[in-house]
């Protein structure tokens, strides 16, 4: 397309296509006189209303057909929910990439896999520098999160300021990185902000989010009174300063710290190119583990959300290579429960107890602190920006209407409920939803990305959970059925419970094919589909249930 749209002309829009109505999946843009700017581009970790899928990506297509009116990409910082789907999506649009050094050696790790690593041009942008693209001045501003080098971006364009907050937290001692830049914050505030985009994950929390030093410490006690065994520590791979945390309180406890899971390795490495976790002791490689005595060892483990695919779900199973668990091991949960992973998660928990395994989670003790604002924050955070219009995203719709009640309560002017593929007009005028485009959902499946919502996936679930049915009518040249129909369930129920199960299909195939006209048996779709509706009712009435059902037709001529 290379016409501009009437309605983007002379005006400043936020569109976000992921991550507004829901936590996660971030995906946001932004017009200035028809000229388009992504921040971000994320996954999101499937449920089981995708089954057999791992990761779901944000639906590009409305803006991959405008590509070449999208002036670049800017990722905000390396969590997987801003940078995972760039190296999935990128193809659809091709734009430059603009982040911050640490970002950009995991997107290069993400592009390499993807064959990208020569595509895609990557801009390394210092943090809290700033930068121009079209209409669009950017300063970059550092704030603290759960991984280094977050970039909050104050955009200024002829329409007005608006900053886009990314993942933030005000930790005064955030032991990885430098502090919040307040002052900048400050300085780059006081012209006067229209909007301010902003993270509404920690809106129901009162007060301040935490400081990483008080985790710290907290662990520091911990581990103190764990002298003999085993200890493993599971915490989300990209937080790179709690990884510093535990490697510095594990060489005070005497401990090595050893690396189990393959995104540890990616991180470390990645943290220590760009100048981090440089001042601790090398890491070990799990496959040393077993060299080292049962108490000088501290294990750092992937999978805190109970993946079955993570090292620690592994280990529990038993199914480690090299690693293993024994009576009076310890395993402290350094994380939160993601909502969602509760069953999952209280799985492990269980699994490693009933190992004799002794578990701490945050439940238990001060194990961990969230990277995202609190109520406090965030009312600090507006009384520095003041923006006259408030637009709540990265929330759920009742975190959405619960930062709106907050802003309008600190004197916001404006405070607007937003959702994924809303047109939000800022400027000039009345800020306004003008309109609606295409937004969605894809899953990463073998091949590449299907629908979420699409009959792919619809198959699937109904494949889970009410099974399948295969049959085969044979019948001669006139139609008439000459051997007992033969009928395979996969997963539809237990035919042990079921004796005459196959005896009624039969006779209910029969009987239905006994009252086709002849024309009508002449026709193999007609007997297929009769067989198929003998076959769906016999298994409403007994079970409530609609396998998938294929029935084939095997017609046979007299001779």
């Amino acid at each position: 397309m290379s016409d501009i749209d009437p309605k983007f002309k002379d005006s400043l829009i936020f569109l976000p296509l992921g991550g507004s109505g829901e936590i996660g999946m971030n995906l946001n843009l932004y017009c200035c006189n028809g000229k388009w700017l992504m921040i971000d581009c994320g996954i999101s970790f499937a449920d089981d209303r995708a089954p057999g899928i791992d990761v779901i990506v944000p639906d590009a297509t409305w803006i991959a057909d405008r590509k070449e009116d999208l002036i670049g990409l800017i990722v905000t910082h390396a969590h997987e929910d801003h940078v995972g789907a760039v190296a999935r999506l990128w193809p659809l649009f091709q734009c430059p990439v603009y982040t911050s050094p640490f970002t950009a050696e995991i997107l290069a790790l993400k592009l390499a896999e993807e064959g990208l690593a020569d595509k895609v041009e990557v801009n390394v942008i210092s943090a809290g520098s700033s930068m121009a693209l079209g209409e669009f001045h950017i300063d970059f501003v550092d704030l603290t999160h759960s991984i280094p080098e977050m970039q909050a971006l104050m955009i200024t364009t002829p329409y007005g300021r608006v900053l886009h907050s990314g993942d933030w937290k005000l930790d005064p001692d955030p032991v990885v990185g430098p502090s919040s830049n307040l002052v900048k914050m400050q300085k780059v505030s006081e012209k006067g902000v229209l909007a301010m985009i902003c993270d509404s994950t920690n809106v129901f929390k009162e007060g301040v989010s935490g400081s990483e030093l008080a985790v710290q410490d907290s662990l520091d006690d911990i581990l103190g009174d764990i002298p003999t065994g085993r200890i493993a520590v599971t915490t989300f791979a990209s937080n790179i300063a709690r990884l510093q945390t535990i490697a510095a309180i594990a060489e005070r406890h005497d401990r090595h710290v050893v690396l189990v899971g393959r995104s540890l390795h990616r991180m470390t490495k990645a943290a220590k190119k760009v100048g981090y976790l440089n001042d601790l002791p090398p890491f070990l490689d799990e496959r040393d583990a077993g060299h080292l005595p049962r108490d000088k060892v501290l294990l750092l483990c992937t999978g805190s959300q109970g993946e079955p695919r993570g090292a620690m779900a592994r280990i529990a199973r038993g199914e480690h290579a090299h690693i293993n668990l024994s009576p009076g091991d310890t395993v402290i949960f350094s994380s939160k429960v993601i909502p969602g992973n509760e069953k999952t998660l209280y799985g492990l928990h269980n699994q490693l107890t009933e190992g004799g395994v002794n578990v701490i989670t945050e439940a238990d003790k001060f194990v961990h602190v969230s990277g995202h604002p609190a109520r406090a924050e965030l009312t600090d955070m507006y009384g520095i920006v003041k923006p006259k219009i408030a637009v709540p995203v990265h929330g759920e719709a009742r975190h959405i209407r619960a930062h709106c009640e907050l802003a309008l309560s600190l004197g916001v002017e404006q405070a607007i409920e937003i959702t994924n593929g809303n047109l939000l007009k800022l400027a000039p005028g009345d800020a306004e939803i003008i309109g609606t485009v295409p937004s969605g959902r894809l899953a990463v499946d073998a091949g590449g990305l299907t629908p979420l919502d699409g009959d792919f996936l619809s198959t699937r679930r109904r494949l889970v959970y009410n099974g399948s049915i295969s049959g085969v009518v044979i019948v001669d040249e006139k139609g008439q059925i000459t051997e007992d129909p033969m009928i395979r369930l996969r997963g539809v129920v237990d035919e042990n419970l079921f004796p005459d199960l196959q005896k009624m299909m039969r006779q209910e195939i029969v009987s239905r094919h006994g009252k086709l006209s002849k024309a009508e048996k002449q026709d193999d779709a007609i007997i297929e589909e009769t067989a198929h509706n003998a076959v769906r009712k016999v298994f409403r009435r007994i079970a409530g249930r609609r396998p998938i059902t294929d029935i084939y037709v095997i017609r046979f001529d007299d001779e």
